[in-house]
């Protein structure tokens, strides 16, 4: 697909996606593979989430048509290889005495964590740190 014309859509606006019974049936494996990996790249692609979670529904019995919307999909991400979010992974601490501010730190995190909770511990971990050298 790499020499494929660019969409300018994620759909078609005269696409529904429906049950279809009579569709030839397609490799559930590749299929499967496909919608895995637009389902991870939603996390930085917004524009794609709901097309991409439509075709998921379908992934029980693939069928032609439902691929062909899956393809579509990376027609569009062809032609818009430069968009998406960016997300930068801070941590920061602030330390108080009474009411007033006696340090603070912020800085962006060395790795990309796999959880919600495990920047706050990392974040924990740092404000331990700072507040031991204070103490020193």
């Amino acid at each position: 697909m790499e020499k494929c014309k660019e969409a300018t859509t994620p759909m078609s606006t005269s696409c529904y996606m429906d049950v279809d019974l009579a569709g030839t049936v397609v490799d559930q494996t590749k299929y499967k593979g496909l919608i895995g990996s637009l389902l991870y790249l939603t996390a930085s692609r917004s524009d794609i989430m709901f097309v991409v979670c439509l075709c998921a529904r379908f992934q029980s019995s693939p069928k032609e048509s439902y691929l062909k919307v899956s393809k579509r999909i990376l027609k569009y991400l062809m032609g818009k290889t430069f968009v998406g979010l960016w997300m930068k992974h801070t941590s920061g601490t602030c330390h108080l005495l009474g009411s007033s501010l006696i340090s603070w730190h912020n800085k962006k995190q060395a790795c990309v964590t796999l959880s919600i909770a495990e920047p706050e511990y990392i974040a924990d971990g740092s404000c331990c740190a700072q507040i031991l050298w204070i103490k020193q």
